[in-house]
């Protein structure tokens, strides 16, 4: 605190001060000199959120993309909602006071780069991000400029960036349902799920909740993969396949026993169908690292993992 002004309030820094260690009296014999951490260093320092003297044994760098996919898709299999969130999430274990860069393959840094180079770039499929926030240790002045994230990382687990993406989202997966009602007490639903992922991908933990009338008293199942049973108290057809292949297509018959009821029958508005997944090593977007390159002073060598998760956020689709 300067005059009663927070100086900085990053966690990182905070947590070296505050300590839970025993205050030794001043009538003891023995007194160990321990080294203070410079308080007014990390405050008026460039680099506030990371600590200097930091070594590890290993350097490493882990690199995680996470998306989560928000869809609203007819009953005919058009989508009328989709768009994608992620972020980047890191773990760094480096030491000394590194400076890292990422590159993505997003328009416009690709564009920028191109310019720079004065010569076309061969990056493959590009995309557009939208809504971009930065954590502080991103270097924003070099990010207008040259358009690469260029960093000193804090130490340990952070959230690097996130974005949003509109246009151009590669579905994982394409739910077709079909729901006949047959009289008053009876109903027929067959659903078809297809994995639009590459083949050699697979997506885990798979749960489709198709939604039934409150009166439901009897369900029959018949399923080409995984189990499924009904579930009163969220009145749903629950189907759950633990292990997904892409370019796959599995599909549930179910007849649908109801009680008879006296009142009149009304136009049933059924809540949607929900998804939900995980895809490892496939993103929605499309979006790649491109590199993730790791420079430090002392010249050390480094390990750096990239992993692409897609999780359902909001995946429905209208019966």
């Amino acid at each position: 605190m300067d005059f009663g002004y927070p100086q900085n309030l990053s966690p990182e820094i905070l947590k070296l001060y505050i300590t839970q260690e025993g205050v030794r009296s001043s009538f003891s014999s023995k007194h160990v000199d321990r080294p203070v951490p410079n308080a007014t260093l990390q405050v008026t320092g460039a680099v506030g959120w990371r600590r200097e003297g930091l070594v590890y044994k290993k350097n490493e760098v882990f690199l995680d993309i996470v998306e989560s996919v928000n869809l609203l898709m007819s009953s005919k299999g058009s989508v009328l909602r989709c768009d994608v969130t992620g972020k980047v999430l890191m773990k760094c274990f480096l030491s000394g006071m590194p400076d890292l860069k990422l590159g993505l393959n997003d328009k416009i840094g690709l564009e920028k780069e191109s310019q720079l180079k004065s010569r076309p770039t061969k990056s493959g499929k590009t995309i557009e991000l939208d809504d971009v926030t930065f954590h502080q240790c991103v270097n924003l002045t070099r990010f207008n400029s040259e358009k690469t994230v260029s960093f000193v990382p804090p130490d340990g687990e952070f959230e690097l960036m996130k974005y949003r993406i509109t246009e151009g989202v590669n579905l994982p997966f394409r739910v077709l349902p079909t729901i006949k009602e047959l009289g008053r007490t009876r109903m027929e639903v067959n659903v078809k799920v297809k994995s639009v992922f590459g083949a050699k991908m697979f997506a885990l933990g798979v749960v489709i909740k198709i939604p039934v009338p409150k009166q439901t008293a009897k369900t029959n199942f018949q399923v080409t993969s995984g189990k499924a049973k009904y579930n009163p108290a969220i009145d749903c057809l629950v189907w759950k396949i633990r292990k997904f292949p892409g370019q796959t297509e599995s599909t549930l018959s179910a007849e649908v026993e109801l009680i008879s009821t006296i009142t009149e029958k009304k136009s049933l508005t059924r809540p949607p169908i929900q998804m939900e997944f995980q895809v490892p090593m496939f993103t929605a977007s499309g979006l790649r690292v491109r590199f993730l390159k790791v420079w430090e002073k002392s010249g050390y060598n480094t390990v750096e993992w990239v992993r692409y998760i897609t999780k359902a956020g909001s995946y429905e689709i209208r019966c």
